[in-house]
Protein backbone atom coordinates (compact mmCIF):
# COMPACT_ATOMS: atom_id res chain seq x y z
CA UNK A 1 0.00 0.00 0.00
CA UNK A 2 1.06 3.34 -0.64
CA UNK A 3 -0.15 6.03 1.56
CA UNK A 4 -0.01 9.81 1.41
CA UNK A 5 -0.11 11.29 4.89
CA UNK A 6 -1.18 15.11 4.80
CA UNK A 7 -0.70 16.47 8.33
CA UNK A 8 1.82 18.23 9.96
CA UNK A 9 4.23 16.71 12.33
CA UNK A 10 6.12 19.58 15.72
CA UNK A 11 6.15 22.37 15.64
CA UNK A 12 4.07 23.41 16.89
CA UNK A 13 4.14 20.70 18.96
CA UNK A 14 0.39 19.30 20.77
CA UNK A 15 -1.30 16.25 20.88
CA UNK A 16 -2.34 15.87 17.38
CA UNK A 17 1.20 16.88 15.51
CA UNK A 18 2.62 14.58 18.43
CA UNK A 19 0.60 11.74 17.06
CA UNK A 20 1.34 12.02 13.44
CA UNK A 21 4.62 12.00 14.29
CA UNK A 22 4.72 9.08 15.98
CA UNK A 23 2.71 7.11 12.61
CA UNK A 24 5.04 8.63 10.21
CA UNK A 25 7.58 6.97 12.39
CA UNK A 26 6.21 3.68 13.21
CA UNK A 27 5.78 3.53 9.06
CA UNK A 28 9.29 4.35 8.39
CA UNK A 29 9.44 8.05 7.60
CA UNK A 30 8.86 9.72 4.24
CA UNK A 31 9.98 7.15 1.77
CA UNK A 32 11.40 9.98 -0.38
CA UNK A 33 14.01 11.14 2.72
CA UNK A 34 15.17 7.60 2.79
CA UNK A 35 18.53 6.68 1.60
CA UNK A 36 17.83 3.01 3.03
CA UNK A 37 14.09 1.80 3.05
CA UNK A 38 12.41 1.73 6.32
CA UNK A 39 15.83 2.57 8.34
CA UNK A 40 14.07 4.05 11.07
CA UNK A 41 11.04 2.10 11.53
CA UNK A 42 10.72 -0.51 13.99
CA UNK A 43 10.85 -4.27 13.07
CA UNK A 44 7.69 -5.12 11.81
CA UNK A 45 6.34 -7.14 8.69
CA UNK A 46 3.74 -4.61 8.69
CA UNK A 47 5.81 -1.71 7.58
CA UNK A 48 6.89 -3.38 4.29
CA UNK A 49 3.35 -3.23 3.75
CA UNK A 50 2.88 0.25 3.66
CA UNK A 51 4.78 2.67 1.85
CA UNK A 52 4.88 6.18 3.38
CA UNK A 53 4.89 9.65 1.95
CA UNK A 54 4.54 12.60 3.88
CA UNK A 55 3.15 16.18 3.32
CA UNK A 56 4.25 17.68 6.49
CA UNK A 57 1.46 20.57 6.52
CA UNK A 58 2.20 22.55 8.72
CA UNK A 59 0.34 25.97 8.76
CA UNK A 60 1.01 27.26 12.11
CA UNK A 61 3.83 28.84 13.08
CA UNK A 62 3.14 28.38 17.15
CA UNK A 63 0.04 27.28 18.91
CA UNK A 64 -1.09 30.98 19.34
CA UNK A 65 -1.32 31.17 15.43
CA UNK A 66 -3.20 27.36 15.54
CA UNK A 67 -6.57 27.86 14.03
CA UNK A 68 -6.46 31.26 12.73
CA UNK A 69 -7.08 32.24 9.22
CA UNK A 70 -4.31 34.41 6.97
CA UNK A 71 -3.17 34.52 3.17
CA UNK A 72 0.17 32.96 4.25
CA UNK A 73 -1.88 29.95 5.50
CA UNK A 74 -3.69 29.63 2.45
CA UNK A 75 -0.22 30.20 -0.19
CA UNK A 76 0.85 27.47 2.16
CA UNK A 77 -1.61 25.30 2.11
CA UNK A 78 -1.95 25.45 -1.99
CA UNK A 79 1.51 24.29 -1.98
CA UNK A 80 0.86 21.25 0.19
CA UNK A 81 -1.79 19.85 -2.00
CA UNK A 82 0.45 20.58 -5.06
CA UNK A 83 2.99 18.27 -3.13
CA UNK A 84 0.08 15.64 -2.29
CA UNK A 85 -1.12 15.87 -6.24
CA UNK A 86 2.48 15.37 -7.45
CA UNK A 87 3.13 12.66 -5.24
CA UNK A 88 -0.10 10.80 -6.62
CA UNK A 89 1.10 11.31 -10.02
CA UNK A 90 4.75 10.96 -9.55
CA UNK A 91 4.90 7.60 -7.36
CA UNK A 92 0.96 6.24 -7.77
CA UNK A 93 0.17 6.99 -4.40
CA UNK A 94 -3.51 5.92 -4.22
CA UNK A 95 -4.81 6.70 -0.47
CA UNK A 96 -4.89 9.80 1.33
CA UNK A 97 -4.66 9.98 4.71
CA UNK A 98 -5.93 13.56 6.23
CA UNK A 99 -7.21 14.46 10.06
CA UNK A 100 -10.40 16.64 9.31
CA UNK A 101 -10.97 20.04 11.05
CA UNK A 102 -12.48 20.58 14.49
CA UNK A 103 -16.16 22.92 14.25
CA UNK A 104 -13.87 26.07 13.63
CA UNK A 105 -14.17 28.31 11.24
CA UNK A 106 -10.94 28.87 9.76
CA UNK A 107 -9.98 24.87 9.69
CA UNK A 108 -13.20 23.70 8.22
CA UNK A 109 -12.21 26.27 5.39
CA UNK A 110 -8.97 24.73 5.19
CA UNK A 111 -11.08 20.99 4.51
CA UNK A 112 -12.85 22.72 1.95
CA UNK A 113 -9.92 23.63 0.16
CA UNK A 114 -7.84 20.62 0.52
CA UNK A 115 -10.53 18.42 -0.51
CA UNK A 116 -11.91 20.73 -3.75
CA UNK A 117 -8.26 20.29 -5.01
CA UNK A 118 -6.73 16.67 -3.94
CA UNK A 119 -10.11 14.55 -3.03
CA UNK A 120 -10.49 13.95 -7.20
CA UNK A 121 -6.77 12.71 -7.44
CA UNK A 122 -6.52 9.60 -4.63
CA UNK A 123 -8.63 6.32 -5.02
CA UNK A 124 -8.97 6.31 -0.97
CA UNK A 125 -8.86 8.47 1.64
CA UNK A 126 -8.35 7.52 5.35
CA UNK A 127 -9.51 9.97 8.07
CA UNK A 128 -8.17 10.06 11.04
CA UNK A 129 -10.23 12.00 13.93
CA UNK A 130 -8.55 13.72 16.80
CA UNK A 131 -10.89 16.69 17.40
CA UNK A 132 -14.42 16.07 18.30
CA UNK A 133 -17.63 17.74 17.20
CA UNK A 134 -17.50 18.06 13.68
CA UNK A 135 -20.17 15.63 12.63
CA UNK A 136 -22.66 17.19 15.68
CA UNK A 137 -21.68 20.85 13.85
CA UNK A 138 -22.42 19.73 10.39
CA UNK A 139 -25.93 17.60 11.46
CA UNK A 140 -26.93 20.87 13.60
CA UNK A 141 -25.61 23.10 10.69
CA UNK A 142 -28.29 23.14 7.63
CA UNK A 143 -27.15 25.90 5.71
CA UNK A 144 -24.91 25.81 2.62
CA UNK A 145 -21.55 26.09 5.06
CA UNK A 146 -22.86 22.91 6.74
CA UNK A 147 -23.98 20.93 3.30
CA UNK A 148 -20.83 21.86 1.56
CA UNK A 149 -18.68 20.33 4.60
CA UNK A 150 -20.76 16.98 4.19
CA UNK A 151 -20.17 16.97 0.43
CA UNK A 152 -16.47 17.11 0.82
CA UNK A 153 -15.72 15.23 3.65
CA UNK A 154 -18.50 12.43 3.01
CA UNK A 155 -17.55 8.91 2.42
CA UNK A 156 -14.15 8.11 3.40
CA UNK A 157 -13.57 4.31 2.95
CA UNK A 158 -12.12 4.22 6.56
CA UNK A 159 -12.60 6.45 9.86
CA UNK A 160 -9.98 5.47 12.70
CA UNK A 161 -11.31 7.42 15.87
CA UNK A 162 -9.80 7.48 19.16
CA UNK A 163 -12.83 5.86 21.46
CA UNK A 164 -15.93 5.21 21.30
CA UNK A 165 -16.81 8.71 21.80
CA UNK A 166 -16.50 9.70 18.54
CA UNK A 167 -17.34 7.09 16.53
CA UNK A 168 -20.52 9.75 15.93
CA UNK A 169 -17.91 11.49 13.41
CA UNK A 170 -17.45 8.80 11.18
CA UNK A 171 -20.63 7.52 11.05
CA UNK A 172 -22.17 11.21 10.03
CA UNK A 173 -20.01 11.46 7.31
CA UNK A 174 -20.90 7.74 6.20
CA UNK A 175 -17.35 6.38 6.22
CA UNK A 176 -17.14 3.07 5.07
CA UNK A 177 -15.91 1.70 8.07
CA UNK A 178 -14.75 3.16 11.22
CA UNK A 179 -12.48 1.52 13.76
CA UNK A 180 -11.08 2.98 16.89
CA UNK A 181 -7.21 3.34 17.66
CA UNK A 182 -6.53 4.69 21.25
CA UNK A 183 -3.80 7.03 21.23
CA UNK A 184 0.07 5.94 22.88
CA UNK A 185 3.08 6.93 23.51
CA UNK A 186 6.65 6.10 24.06
CA UNK A 187 7.74 5.06 27.97
CA UNK A 188 8.85 8.70 28.79
CA UNK A 189 10.01 7.34 32.26
CA UNK A 190 11.38 4.11 31.43
CA UNK A 191 13.35 3.70 34.57
CA UNK A 192 10.34 4.28 36.87
CA UNK A 193 10.44 1.26 38.83
CA UNK A 194 14.08 1.91 40.16
CA UNK A 195 14.16 5.76 39.78
CA UNK A 196 10.78 7.11 40.70
CA UNK A 197 8.26 4.26 42.16
CA UNK A 198 9.20 4.68 45.69
CA UNK A 199 10.00 7.79 45.83
CA UNK A 200 6.16 8.26 44.43
CA UNK A 201 4.70 5.79 47.37
CA UNK A 202 7.05 7.44 50.54
CA UNK A 203 5.51 10.57 49.73
CA UNK A 204 1.92 9.56 49.84
CA UNK A 205 2.68 7.59 53.07
CA UNK A 206 4.21 10.34 54.53
CA UNK A 207 1.51 12.36 54.24
CA UNK A 208 -0.65 10.18 55.87
CA UNK A 209 1.17 10.44 58.97
CA UNK A 210 1.46 13.77 59.03
CA UNK A 211 -2.67 13.60 58.63
CA UNK A 212 -3.09 11.17 60.91
CA UNK A 213 -0.39 12.68 63.68
CA UNK A 214 1.24 9.62 63.41
CA UNK A 215 4.62 10.60 63.17
CA UNK A 216 6.60 14.36 63.74
CA UNK A 217 6.18 17.30 61.39
CA UNK A 218 9.77 17.55 61.31
CA UNK A 219 10.05 14.09 59.35
CA UNK A 220 7.59 14.72 57.03
CA UNK A 221 9.30 17.74 56.04
CA UNK A 222 12.36 16.33 55.23
CA UNK A 223 10.70 14.35 53.21
CA UNK A 224 8.92 16.97 50.89
CA UNK A 225 5.54 15.83 51.97
CA UNK A 226 4.37 18.87 53.67
CA UNK A 227 3.40 20.26 50.08
CA UNK A 228 1.23 18.54 47.41
CA UNK A 229 2.03 19.76 44.03
CA UNK A 230 -0.70 19.75 41.86
CA UNK A 231 0.66 20.17 38.07
CA UNK A 232 -1.75 21.85 34.74
CA UNK A 233 0.34 21.43 31.37
CA UNK A 234 -1.45 22.48 28.05
CA UNK A 235 -3.25 24.80 26.19
CA UNK A 236 -3.98 27.59 29.01
CA UNK A 237 -7.66 28.34 28.12
CA UNK A 238 -10.52 28.32 30.02
CA UNK A 239 -12.43 25.72 28.59
CA UNK A 240 -9.24 23.54 29.77
CA UNK A 241 -10.35 23.80 33.01
CA UNK A 242 -7.36 26.41 34.04
CA UNK A 243 -8.91 28.64 36.04
CA UNK A 244 -11.49 26.15 38.11
CA UNK A 245 -8.04 24.63 39.19
CA UNK A 246 -6.75 27.96 40.40
CA UNK A 247 -10.04 28.50 42.29
CA UNK A 248 -9.55 25.08 43.77
CA UNK A 249 -6.15 25.44 45.21
CA UNK A 250 -7.12 28.55 46.57
CA UNK A 251 -9.86 26.65 48.68
CA UNK A 252 -7.72 23.62 49.24
CA UNK A 253 -5.08 25.61 50.92
CA UNK A 254 -7.99 27.49 53.11
CA UNK A 255 -9.08 23.58 54.06
CA UNK A 256 -5.88 21.84 54.24
CA UNK A 257 -3.06 24.33 56.32
CA UNK A 258 -4.43 23.75 59.55
CA UNK A 259 -3.47 20.37 58.91
CA UNK A 260 -0.14 21.12 57.98
CA UNK A 261 -0.45 20.26 54.15
CA UNK A 262 -0.25 22.88 51.44
CA UNK A 263 -1.38 22.76 47.95
CA UNK A 264 0.73 24.54 45.25
CA UNK A 265 -0.30 24.48 41.13
CA UNK A 266 2.60 24.18 38.64
CA UNK A 267 1.27 25.35 35.28
CA UNK A 268 2.79 25.10 32.40
CA UNK A 269 1.87 25.93 28.71
CA UNK A 270 1.16 28.87 26.34
CA UNK A 271 -1.93 30.83 26.47
CA UNK A 272 -3.84 31.27 23.35
CA UNK A 273 -5.79 34.80 24.31
CA UNK A 274 -3.85 37.62 26.00
CA UNK A 275 -6.59 38.53 27.59
CA UNK A 276 -7.13 35.40 29.48
CA UNK A 277 -3.49 35.79 30.24
CA UNK A 278 -3.79 39.15 31.83
CA UNK A 279 -6.80 37.94 33.87
CA UNK A 280 -4.90 34.43 34.88
CA UNK A 281 -2.06 37.22 36.30
CA UNK A 282 -4.17 39.50 37.96
CA UNK A 283 -6.31 36.32 39.68
CA UNK A 284 -2.63 34.65 41.16
CA UNK A 285 -1.26 37.69 42.71
CA UNK A 286 -4.35 38.38 45.35
CA UNK A 287 -3.99 37.55 48.94
CA UNK A 288 -5.64 33.66 48.71
CA UNK A 289 -2.61 32.78 46.30
CA UNK A 290 0.24 34.64 47.46
CA UNK A 291 0.12 34.10 51.41
CA UNK A 292 2.29 33.12 53.32
CA UNK A 293 3.72 32.09 49.96
CA UNK A 294 2.51 31.57 46.22
CA UNK A 295 0.54 28.92 45.42
CA UNK A 296 0.45 29.21 41.94
CA UNK A 297 3.60 29.02 39.69
CA UNK A 298 3.86 29.36 36.15
CA UNK A 299 6.15 28.23 34.24
CA UNK A 300 5.37 28.90 30.50
CA UNK A 301 5.75 26.52 27.79
CA UNK A 302 7.70 23.38 28.67
CA UNK A 303 9.76 20.81 26.99
CA UNK A 304 12.61 18.30 27.21
CA UNK A 305 14.34 18.00 30.58
CA UNK A 306 12.04 20.83 32.42
CA UNK A 307 8.91 19.13 31.39
CA UNK A 308 10.59 16.05 33.03
CA UNK A 309 11.43 17.05 35.97
CA UNK A 310 7.56 18.84 36.43
CA UNK A 311 6.34 15.26 35.69
CA UNK A 312 8.31 13.88 38.16
CA UNK A 313 8.59 16.23 41.10
CA UNK A 314 4.21 16.94 41.35
CA UNK A 315 2.09 14.88 43.13
CA UNK A 316 -0.63 15.03 40.43
CA UNK A 317 -2.35 16.36 37.52
CA UNK A 318 -5.13 18.68 37.18
CA UNK A 319 -7.05 17.87 34.04
CA UNK A 320 -10.76 19.33 34.45
CA UNK A 321 -11.22 20.29 31.16
CA UNK A 322 -14.49 20.90 29.12
CA UNK A 323 -13.15 22.35 25.71
CA UNK A 324 -15.44 21.63 22.70
CA UNK A 325 -13.10 20.01 20.45
CA UNK A 326 -11.32 18.37 23.30
CA UNK A 327 -9.61 14.76 22.14
CA UNK A 328 -8.02 11.88 23.83
CA UNK A 329 -5.65 14.09 25.63
CA UNK A 330 -1.83 12.89 25.63
CA UNK A 331 -1.18 14.44 28.91
CA UNK A 332 -3.00 11.55 30.38
CA UNK A 333 -1.19 9.51 29.16
CA UNK A 334 2.14 11.33 30.30
CA UNK A 335 0.90 11.44 33.58
CA UNK A 336 0.00 8.00 34.08
CA UNK A 337 3.66 6.85 32.87
CA UNK A 338 5.33 9.23 35.38
CA UNK A 339 2.80 7.69 38.68
CA UNK A 340 1.08 10.76 38.51
CA UNK A 341 -2.78 10.15 39.50
CA UNK A 342 -4.83 12.22 37.55
CA UNK A 343 -8.35 14.63 38.64
CA UNK A 344 -9.92 14.80 35.33
CA UNK A 345 -13.25 15.43 34.30
CA UNK A 346 -15.85 13.00 33.01
CA UNK A 347 -15.60 14.92 29.57
CA UNK A 348 -15.81 13.43 25.99
CA UNK A 349 -13.87 10.20 25.88
CA UNK A 350 -12.09 10.72 28.34
CA UNK A 351 -14.26 8.03 30.74
CA UNK A 352 -12.82 5.64 27.92
CA UNK A 353 -8.94 6.38 28.65
CA UNK A 354 -8.90 5.90 32.69
CA UNK A 355 -9.75 2.83 34.02
CA UNK A 356 -13.36 1.45 34.50
CA UNK A 357 -13.44 2.84 38.23
CA UNK A 358 -11.41 4.97 38.21
CA UNK A 359 -12.84 8.57 40.10
CA UNK A 360 -14.02 11.43 37.93
CA UNK A 361 -15.21 14.97 38.64
CA UNK A 362 -17.92 17.08 37.05
CA UNK A 363 -16.41 19.98 35.12
CA UNK A 364 -16.77 23.57 36.21
CA UNK A 365 -16.77 22.19 39.88
CA UNK A 366 -13.38 23.46 41.93
CA UNK A 367 -15.03 22.05 45.19
CA UNK A 368 -14.69 18.48 43.62
CA UNK A 369 -11.22 19.27 42.73
CA UNK A 370 -10.77 19.76 46.21
CA UNK A 371 -12.45 16.50 47.36
CA UNK A 372 -10.02 14.96 45.15
CA UNK A 373 -6.97 16.10 46.13
CA UNK A 374 -7.91 15.65 49.73
CA UNK A 375 -8.73 12.08 48.47
CA UNK A 376 -4.78 11.99 46.57
CA UNK A 377 -3.01 13.12 49.67
CA UNK A 378 -3.33 9.46 51.13
CA UNK A 379 -3.58 7.30 47.84
CA UNK A 380 -1.12 5.64 46.06
CA UNK A 381 -3.19 5.35 42.76
CA UNK A 382 -0.74 6.74 40.65
CA UNK A 383 1.30 3.58 40.76
CA UNK A 384 -2.21 1.45 39.34
CA UNK A 385 -2.21 4.13 36.56
CA UNK A 386 1.23 3.69 35.66
CA UNK A 387 0.05 0.26 34.51
CA UNK A 388 -2.35 1.16 33.42
CA UNK A 389 -0.25 2.84 30.84
CA UNK A 390 1.89 0.29 29.78
CA UNK A 391 -0.71 -1.99 29.20
CA UNK A 392 -3.08 -0.04 26.49
CA UNK A 393 -1.30 3.45 25.99
CA UNK A 394 2.25 2.27 24.63
CA UNK A 395 3.77 3.34 21.59
CA UNK A 396 3.71 -0.01 20.67
CA UNK A 397 0.53 -0.49 20.77
CA UNK A 398 -0.49 2.43 18.32
CA UNK A 399 1.91 1.98 15.87
CA UNK A 400 0.97 -1.71 15.66
CA UNK A 401 -3.30 -0.96 15.76
CA UNK A 402 -2.51 1.77 13.29
CA UNK A 403 -0.76 -0.42 10.59
CA UNK A 404 -3.54 -3.25 11.11
CA UNK A 405 -6.20 -0.45 10.76
CA UNK A 406 -4.45 0.70 7.60
CA UNK A 407 -4.18 -2.69 5.78
CA UNK A 408 -7.94 -3.70 6.60
CA UNK A 409 -9.00 -0.96 3.93
CA UNK A 410 -10.20 -3.74 1.98
CA UNK A 411 -12.46 -5.31 4.61
CA UNK A 412 -16.26 -4.41 4.40
CA UNK A 413 -18.38 -3.61 6.73
CA UNK A 414 -18.89 -0.72 9.66
CA UNK A 415 -18.02 -0.46 12.93
CA UNK A 416 -15.65 -3.33 12.85
CA UNK A 417 -12.65 -2.59 15.69
CA UNK A 418 -8.93 -2.65 15.19
CA UNK A 419 -7.64 -3.59 18.68
CA UNK A 420 -10.51 -4.49 20.63
CA UNK A 421 -12.93 -2.77 22.41
CA UNK A 422 -12.80 1.32 23.26
CA UNK A 423 -13.39 0.37 26.59
CA UNK A 424 -10.08 -1.82 28.44
CA UNK A 425 -10.30 -4.34 30.39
Amino acid sequence: MKLLVFAHKPPPRHGQSYAVELLVDALGGDVRGRREPHRNAPASATVDQIECYHVDSRLSNDLQDVGRAGLRKVVRLLRYCLEAIWCRLRYGVKVFYYIPAPALPAAIYRDWLVMALCRPFFKRRVYHWHAAGLGDWVTSNQSWRGRLTRILLGKPDLSIVLSEFNRRDGIIFNSRRVTIVPNGIPDPCPAFDTSLRDTRRARVDARAQVIGRARAREDAVKANAMRFDLLFIGLCIRSKGLFDAVEAVALANRDLRPAGITVRLNVAGAFWHDYEKTEFEERIRRSDLTEPESAVLYHGFVSGAEKERLFRECDALCFPTYYEAESFGLVLLEAMAFGLPVIATRWRMIPEVLPKDYPLIEPRSPEQIVLAIKRLLTSDEGLRLRDWYLQHFTSTHFAENMKQALLSLDTQGLGQDVGGSSHYT
